[in-house]
């Protein structure tokens, strides 16, 4: 297997633009790119694009999109992260953290105390690493047609406040997933 280690250190960029062609450019053209079309979900597209790109070809990215959330009786905002994904031939070399935390630090600046993104159970452990936290509660979330679904992947959440106190109660999506 050839070697992908990156000779320059590599940097985030922000993106003006994510389309498909960028996730096949990262993932391929699989028919389930991040294993979740087994969930039969609708997911949002992001508005703010990250990535991470080497030798002129994208290699990582993750996407921000605001969101309308419940939290317990409480109505609020969140910030959703997602389309989080690093090219296979160049995984363990840390581009989830820097895309994730690229998109975390321009998060900050779009007013809501959490982000919130929805992960495979095997991601779980990098998310943690990246300092998120399991909800431990179900998570609804709108899909067409009027239906409100229950999550069956994990969600997870991070502050993007200091004192900012982990979400309890059921959540509840006002949109589909991100």
């Amino acid at each position: 297997m050839p070697d992908n280690r990156p000779t320059v250190a590599p940097h985030v960029v922000r993106l003006p633009q994510y389309t498909k062609a960028d996730q096949e450019e990262i993932l391929g053209n699989g028919d389930d790119p991040f294993g979740v079309a087994s969930a039969g979900l609708t997911w949002l597209p992001k508005k703010e694009h990250f990535g991470v790109r080497h030798e002129d070809r994208l290699v990582a990215h993750a996407g921000l999109l605001r969101l309308p959330v419940a939290i317990g009786d409480a109505e609020t905002d969140v910030v959703g992260v997602g389309g989080v994904a690093v090219a296979p031939g160049m995984r363990g070399q840390g581009l989830a953290r820097l895309v994730v935390t690229a998109a975390l630090e321009h998060a900050r600046t779009m007013g809501p105390q959490h982000a919130l993104l929805f992960c495979r159970p095997p991601l779980v452990p990098l998310y943690r690493r990246l300092g998120w936290h399991s909800l431990d509660t179900d998570v609804l979330v709108e899909q067409p047609e009027d239906r409100l679904v229950t999550m069956p992947l994990r969600t997870m959440v991070t502050p993007l406040r200091d004192g900012a106190r982990r979400p309890s109660g059921p959540v509840r999506l006002f949109s589909p997933p991100m």
